[in-house]
């Protein structure tokens, strides 16, 4: 008995280097796998937090954003068109519609966005980025585009541009823009935001993708599926605005008052397109009261985006509703010289 059992433990002396060998080589090749997994996500989260860092750095301030155009650089050095972009719209996205309206707007002036700081709205902060801009391109006519929001946003730093420099802007054209926030159809998904921000509460980014999804789901009569995902991830990555940006412009949205800058737009142009079928603001509200307080200066209302989708706003998905209104209204308020019998500025 003695004798087995000291095989027995002689036995077991002998399995267990083998066993432990075996283990230490599966240890080895799960550490070796792990650790290869673990260093390329963090590399990955490293880099993507520098590029967030950079990005939030650079966009702490108002910026112009230029889109280069051959033509419109050639033709029209001293004129620039100024797209002020609309609510939760970011920097490439302004960038976005002005290439997708390229083909219409290059035909008076060069191409130039509006980049809002992440910092937060402020419209005298605009108003000196443009005039530097302006100066600095010696511009003489200034054309302002306002994507929804902001067709506010527009008009205000027009007023302001006039009473404060003397630079008196060519025309404002309101895309689907609404005058108060009385025009919106569903107040509801800002003025809960407005009451947390004015008492200093910042809507914290990780919230950001349950609130942007669930918004668009509410207007997805208004959006293919496809625009629901594209928009929705759009707002969770690092170039979006940032939600304290979202959140004063929903404050601005809440309390813009038109009436404060009726006569004070000189001979500013102005015109209003939108579409009878948005969901988001209403078109015969908007429309009516724009056309009211800015009577002297508003040149036409009656061209509607049919067929655009979003039907709200949507001149990046829709350039093809969008370029032919354009045109007209440009070959209607400001005709290029003619020669020939044929408009042309070449």
């Amino acid at each position: 008995m003695p004798r087995e059992t000291e095989a027995d433990e002689v036995g077991g002396s002998r399995e267990d280097p083998a066993r432990m060998l075996h283990h230490a080589a599966g240890l080895r090749r799960f550490s070796r796998r792990g650790f290869l997994i673990g260093a390329g996500s963090a590399s990955v989260l490293a880099g993507d937090m520098l590029f967030t860092r950079r990005v939030q750095a650079e966009r702490r301030v108002n910026k112009i954003l230029r889109v280069p155009d051959d033509t419109a650089d050639k033709y029209f050095p001293q004129a620039s068109w100024f797209l002020f972009p609309g609510y939760k719209t970011g920097w490439e996205e302004g960038q976005w519609i002005l290439n997708a309206l390229r083909g219409a707007l290059n035909k008076r002036g060069q191409l130039a966005a509006v980049g809002y700081s992440n910092v937060g709205l402020d419209i005298d902060k605009i108003v000196i980025a443009v005039v530097e801009y302006t100066r600095a391109r010696k511009l003489s006519t200034l054309y302002f585009y306002g994507h929804s929001f902001g067709g506010m946003v527009a008009t205000q730093v027009a007023a302001r541009l006039r009473e404060l420099h003397g630079i008196e802007v060519a025309f404002v054209l309101l895309d689907s823009s609404p005058s108060s926030r009385y025009d919106v159809l569903d107040p509801s998904w800002f003025e809960g935001v407005v009451f947390l921000y004015e008492n200093g509460f910042r809507f914290p980014t990780v919230l950001r993708g349950g609130y942007e999804l669930g918004e668009r789901m509410l207007h997805k009569n208004e959006r293919s599926w496809g625009q629901v995902l594209d928009q929705t991830l759009e707002q969770l990555s690092p170039i979006a605005p940032s939600s304290v940006l979202i959140q004063s412009e929903s404050a601005y949205i809440y309390h813009f008052d038109p009436r404060r800058f009726a006569g004070k737009l000189g001979g500013t142009r102005m015109a209003f397109i939108g579409n009878p079928r948005d969901a988001t603001v209403d078109y015969e509200s908007a429309r009516d009261a724009w056309g009211f307080i800015f009577k002297d200066n508003m040149a036409s209302d009656s061209l509607r985006t049919f067929g655009a989708r979003p039907a709200h706003a949507s001149p990046g998905w829709s350039p093809f509703v969008y370029r032919p209104l354009i045109e007209e209204l440009q070959d209607e308020l400001f005709p290029l010289p003619s020669g020939g019998g044929k408009r042309t500025a070449f």
